[in-house]
C-alpha cells in the first residue's frame, strides 16, 4: 500500500501546473509531507528495526521490473534529505512572496514542480541500483536542480551560471556512464551497482573507482571539480541554495561510499587518494572562503571545506580497512557520515539566514551590512549558532563528528605503521588547520554582517522576517543542539550504518562513555551560562537601560568603513599570507605627490580561483577563440556551403582509393 501511495505522490507533482496560484506552495507542501512520510518510515524500519535491506516493486523499466532497494545507508540519506527538504519547502513560503506578484503563474508552478522532483530523484538516487535507472535519475535530480538555480531567469548572469552548473553536471555523468560500461565489458554481470562486485574481485580497483570518483566528486565539489559551485549557490533562491549544499551536493559522496562498499582489496592507495583531495579541499575552501565578500559565495565554499571533512573520515576509514585497523576504520567511517548530516544541518540553517539577511537588505555583499543583530535578533542567533556549529566548537553537533576522526587518529597511532602513523600526523594538522581557519572566517562575517553600525543605508529598513521562515530555524537549531548535548542516542544507529563497511563497529560502542562525558560537560556548561544569564537579568531590573549607537572611536561623522573593521580589512593579514593561492587584486587609484586636494576615491578588492582559472576559465577560452577563428568558413553564402559538401565526397573517395579507411 505505501509504495502505492509513493507512486501516487510522484503522479499528482504534475498537477502543480493545473492548480490555482494561490494553492500551488500549498499543494506542493502536501506531497513534500506524503513523500516524507513514506520514505521516512521505511529508511526508520531499516535504520532500526536490524531487518534485511527493504526491496520493493516501483514500476517496469525497459523491458524488466524496476525495484528499490534500501539498506542501512540508503536509509540514512533518506532522512537526512528528508528533513532538510522539509525545512526548506518551509522557509521558501515566506521567501517566494516578494517573488508571487513578479513571477506567472506558470513560473512558480515550474519552480515547485523542480523542487519536488529535486526531492523526489535525490530519494531515487539513494534507492536505486540499476545502473540505467540510476543514470537517469542523477540527470533528473541535474536538470531540476538547474531550472531551481535559474530561479531569477531574467539577470543573464544567473543564466550564464546555470548552463556552466548544466554543462559540469553532464562530463560528471559521462564519467559515471564510462565507469559502469567499463564494468559491464569487463565481466558481463549485470549493469547494476551489484555488478561491480563482480568486477572489483578480479581487478584492481583504482582505476574505475577514479572514473566513478570524478563522476561522484564533481557533484559533491572536491577541488579541483569544483568550478560550478562557488557560482550556482550565490545564484539560487536561499531555499535552494541550503537543500543543494545541505543535501544534493551530499549525493556525491552517497556515491563514492557505495562504491566503496563492493571493494575488498586494494583499498591502501583509493584511501591515500581520497584523504590527499579531501585535505586539500577542506584547506583550500576554507582560505577562498575568507576572502570572499558574497555572504552566499562564503557559504558555498564553506561548503568545499565540510565536503574535505567527509572525505578526511572517508580516506581515513579506507585506509583502517586496508590495514586492518578496526579503530580508524570504525571512527573514520563513523565521523564522515556523522559529518554528512551534521553539514545538512548547520549548512541549511546558514543558508536560510543568509537568505533573511538578503530579503531585507537585497545584497549579499558582507561590506555594506552591519548591526544586523539589533533589527534581526533571532536571525543573528540563529546565524551565530550555524557559525560556532560548522566551527566544530563544544557543544555543538559539528564538534561531535569532528571529535570521531581526531579519535580515530589518536586511537590509531599506535596500531599503525610508520608510513601510516605520518599520514595520520599529516591529517590531524591539517584537520586543525581547517577549524581554526573556519572560525576565523565566521569571526569575521557574524561580526561584520551583525555587529557595529549599518555600513550602507541597505541595513536602516531591515527587520525581522515572518515566522514561517523563522520555523526552520528553531528545527533545525534543535537538532543541532540535541547532537551536540546527547550524542550517544545517535551511536547505535550510525554503527548500523558502518557495519556494511566493517563488520567491527566495537569502536563505536567503546567512544560512548567518553561521549557521556562531554554530555556532562555540556550541561554543566549550559547551567553555569544559565545561572550567569539569571543573575545578570536579576541585576539589570534595579538599573535604567539605555541604548546608544555603538562607539565609533570619535568618528561617527564620517564613513562607518573607517572606524570599524571591513571584511577586507579584517582577512588583509591572512591575504599576505596566502595571497598565491586566494589570488586578491585590489582596485585603487593611489594618491598623486602633487595632488593637494584629493578627489573621491574608491577602494574594492576581487579574489578570483586558480582552479577555476587554470582549469576551466583559461582553455574555455581559447576553445571559443578557435571557434571564432574557424567561423569565416560560416560565409552565409550557399556556393560555400556546396563547395565544403564537394570536397568532403572527394577527401572520402580519395581516402577510399588508397585504402586509408
Amino acid at each position: 500500500m505505501d509504495i502505492i501511495l509513493f507512486k501516487l505522490a510522484i503522479i499528482l507533482s504534475f498537477a502543480l501546473f493545473i492548480v490555482p496560484k494561490q494553492a500551488q506552495y500549498y499543494w506542493g507542501l502536501l506531497l513534500h509531507v506524503a513523500i516524507i512520510s513514506i520514505s521516512s518510515i521505511w529508511a526508520i524500519q531499516e535504520l532500526f528495526a536490524f531487518t534485511e535491506p527493504i526491496k520493493l516493486v516501483l514500476m517496469p523499466f525497459m523491458g524488466h521490473i524496476l525495484n528499490i532497494e534500501i539498506d542501512q545507508l540508503s536509509a540514512f540519506f533518506i532522512l537526512v534529505v528528508n528533513f532538510t527538504t522539509l525545512t526548506g519547502i518551509i522557509y521558501a513560503k515566506g521567501y517566494l512572496k516578494p517573488y508571487f506578484d513578479k513571477k506567472n503563474k506558470t513560473e512558480l508552478a515550474l519552480h515547485y514542480f523542480n523542487f519536488l522532483w529535486l526531492h523526489i530523484s535525490m530519494l531515487l538516487v539513494v534507492m536505486f541500483r540499476d545502473a540505467l535507472a540510476f543514470l537517469v535519475i542523477w540527470e533528473i535530480m541535474s536538470l531540476s536542480s538547474f531550472f531551481l538555480v535559474i530561479f531569477e531567469s531574467e539577470k543573464k548572469e544567473t543564466i550564464k551560471i546555470g548552463i556552466k552548473y548544466l554543462i559540469q553536471m553532464h562530463i560528471g555523468v559521462v564519467f559515471l556512464m564510462l565507469a559502469f560500461i567499463w564494468a559491464y565489458t569487463q565481466t558481463g554481470a549485470e549493469f547494476s551497482f551489484d555488478g561491480l562486485a563482480v568486477y572489483f574481485q578480479a581487478h584492481n580497483p583504482f582505476y574505475l573507482f577514479m572514473l566513478f570518483f570524478i563522476g561522484f566528486g564533481i557533484k559533491a565539489g572536491f577541488i579541483p571539480l569544483h568550478s560550478w559551485l562557488p557560482h550556482a549557490h550565490p545564484a539560487a533562491p536561499s531555499h535552494v541554495s541550503g537543500v543543494m549544499s545541505g543535501v544534493m551536493i551530499k549525493m556525491g559522496i552517497y556515491g563514492i561510499l557505495r562504491v566503496l562498499t563492493y571493494i575488498h582489496h586494494d583499498l591502501f592507495y583509493i584511501g591515500i587518494f581520497i584523504l590527499i583531495i579531501s585535505l586539500a579541499s577542506g584547506l583550500i575552501g576554507v582560505s577562498l572562503a575568507i576572502v570572499q565578500h558574497d555572504v552566499k559565495k562564503l557559504l558555498a565554499y564553506h561548503s568545499i571545506e565540510n565536503i574535505g571533512i567527509i572525505g578526511i573520515g572517508i580516506g581515513l576509514g579506507t585506509i583502517g580497512l586496508a590495514e586492518n585497523i578496526p579503530l580508524l576504520a570504525a571512527l573514520g567511517f563513523g565521523g564522515g557520515i556523522l559529518h554528512i548530516l551534521n553539514h545538512s544541518l548547520f549548512k541549511s540553517l546558514l543558508f536560510y539566514t543568509a537568505g533573511s539577511v538578503y530579503q531585507q537588505t537585497h545584497t549579499r555583499n558582507i561590506e555594506q551590512l552591519g548591526g544586523l543583530i539589533k533589527k534581526m535578533p533571532k536571525t543573528a542567533i540563529f546565524f551565530l549558532l550555524g557559525a560556532l556549529a560548522i566551527s566544530g566548537l563544544p557543544p555543538f553537533n559539528g564538534f561531535i563528528s569532528e571529535f570521531l576522526i581526531y579519535s580515530g587518529m589518536f586511537k590509531s597511532l599506535h596500531s599503525a605503521s610508520l608510513f601510516t602513523d605520518v599520514v595520520l600526523l599529516f591529517s590531524f594538522s591539517g584537520l586543525a588547520i581547517i577549524g581554526g581557519l573556519a572560525i576565523f572566517c565566521f569571526t569575521k562575517v557574524f561580526s561584520i554582517i551583525f555587529l557595529g553600525n549599518g555600513r550602507s543605508e541597505k541595513v536602516n529598513h531591515a527587520k525581522e522576517v515572518e515566522s514561517s521562515m523563522l520555523l526552520p530555524n528553531f528545527l533545525i537549531g534543535f537538532m543541532i543542539v540535541l547532537i551536540g548535548f546527547v550524542p550517544f542516542i545517535f551511536m547505535q544507529p550510525l554503527a548500523n550504518i558502518i557495519g556494511i563497511f566493517s563488520s567491527n563497529t566495537d569502536a563505536i560502542q567503546q567512544i560512548i562513555p567518553t561521549l557521556n562525558h562531554i554530555s556532562l560537560s555540556s550541561g554543566i556548561f549550559i547551567a553555569v551560562i544559565s545561572l550567569l544569564w539569571i543573575l545578570r537579568s536579576w541585576q539589570q531590573k534595579r538599573q535604567t537601560i539605555k541604548q546608544e549607537p555603538t562607539w565609533g572611536c570619535g568618528y561617527t561623522g564620517a564613513n562607518p568603513a573607517l572606524h570599524q573593521y571591513t571584511a577586507t580589512s579584517y582577512a588583509d593579514n591572512f591575504v599576505q599570507l596566502s595571497s598565491k593561492l586566494v589570488n586578491v587584486k585590489k582596485e585603487f587609484n593611489e594618491f598623486q605627490v602633487n595632488e593637494i586636494f584629493p578627489q573621491k576615491r574608491e577602494f574594492e578588492t576581487h579574489s578570483t580561483d586558480v582552479f577555476e582559472d587554470n582549469l576551466v576559465s583559461t582553455p574555455s577560452n581559447k576553445i571559443l577563440q578557435w571557434l571564432k577563428q574557424i567561423a569565416v568558413f560560416q560565409t552565409g553564402k550557399i556556393q560555400h556551403y556546396l563547395l565544403y559538401a564537394l570536397v568532403f565526397l572527394a577527401v572520402i573517395f580519395l581516402l577510399t582509393y588508397l585504402n586509408w579507411i
